[in-house]
């Protein structure tokens, strides 16, 4: 179960960035998580709530394919998150319509070069590389990366992205972005992203850098560029898959700051359901000032009812210098169409 659940995780990722689908066929795709929750931020107060998104954020999208024959195909992908307990467009307010993935593109043997809004290889290897995936409520790595650490968001407007054959053992994603003007401003310059990835049987890693001198979400005062490098890797024991991730940011602002992150991860298979648990430390160091460090476990357990949908429960403990500790406990239900 574990060797399938780590693929259809990396067919998800994959699906992110490059179409393989047939010839002229249109696919309407997309996940609901909903779930109820008692919950505290660090330094916060608790609250009851119910929650679109916490172990997967909710979305729709549509994608196809024309054959232009010679093994030529012109791809096209538009997706858009949505909050079910509300119904409102995005995953926060400010989200464009399309705010996922928007593009259009050539693909081939040379592998697929699509135009338009495109994830970043940072965003795939971090949500890839973890037991809990893109979890913003409770994956350590994604709520320490995107949730604070990196100025950019998860796909870059006005981007051209590249991926070789998804078939390939090793695996390459590129993403740069143009500098245009945003607000009557003109962008401080350009995003750069690589990912090589490499996939043998029960073992994969992932090498990716980038370097971030825009942003569509607010940067620090004094921003001027940041760059970033992470190496994950994980490993099938059959009984059990690990998961480990080393990452390393550097923030060029009014205040510079130097960040390390790292997590450790965990998925165990009993019966049609998975234990999920992870920790991960993030350790901010602004010139002049105090670090501050975040200290995050999480654990779950997700039952598969049939291969679109499942239900969890998630449990969370952070700690963050400074403030009071924050917590949350979630149970909830996905369903993928």
């Amino acid at each position: 179960m574990l060797r399938s659940f780590f693929a259809a995780a990396l067919a998800a990722a994959a699906t992110l960035c490059s179409l393989d689908a047939q010839a002229q066929n249109n696919v309407i795709y997309g996940l609901l998580d909903a779930s109820g929750s008692h919950s505290r931020a660090p330094g916060g107060d608790y609250r009851w709530q119910l929650d679109s998104g916490n172990m997967s954020r909710s979305y729709f999208g549509f994608r196809g394919t024309e054959d232009l024959g010679g093994g030529m195909r012109a791809v096209f992908r538009l997706e858009s998150y949505f909050g079910v307990d509300t119904g409102a467009i995005g995953s926060s307010s400010g989200d464009a319509f399309w705010g996922r993935d928007a593009n259009v593109g050539l693909s081939g043997q040379f592998g697929t070069t699509v135009l338009g809004r495109n994830v970043s290889p940072l965003y795939l290897t971090t949500v890839t590389f973890n037991a809990f995936g893109e979890s913003l409520g409770f994956s350590p790595s994604t709520r320490q990366y995107f949730g604070g650490a990196v100025v950019a968001d998860r796909s870059w407007n006005n981007s051209v992205a590249y991926t070789n054959n998804p078939r390939d053992p090793l695996r390459v994603h590129f993403v740069a972005n143009a500098r245009e003007i945003n607000g009557g401003v003109l962008d401080n310059g350009h995003n750069y992203g690589m990912s090589m990835s490499y996939l043998s049987g029960p073992f994969a890693t992932a090498l990716v850098w980038e370097k971030i001198q825009n942003s569509a979400l607010p940067v620090p005062a004094g921003f001027d560029q940041q760059t970033i490098v992470q190496a994950s890797v994980t490993y099938d024991f059959k009984a059990v898959r690990l998961y480990g991730q080393l990452g390393r940011i550097k923030t060029d602002a009014a205040v510079n700051t130097h960040t390390t992150l790292w997590q450790i991860g965990a998925a165990l298979p009993i019966g049609q359901g998975l234990i999920l648990a992870a920790y991960g430390n993030s350790d901010a160091k602004p010139d002049g000032l105090p670090s501050v460090t975040d200290r995050t476990y999480s654990l779950a357990y997700d039952y598969f009812l049939s291969k679109r949908t499942d239900i969890y429960v998630a449990a969370l403990y952070e700690k963050v210098t400074s403030l009071s500790s924050g917590s949350s406990i979630a149970g909830g239900v996905r369903f993928r169409f």
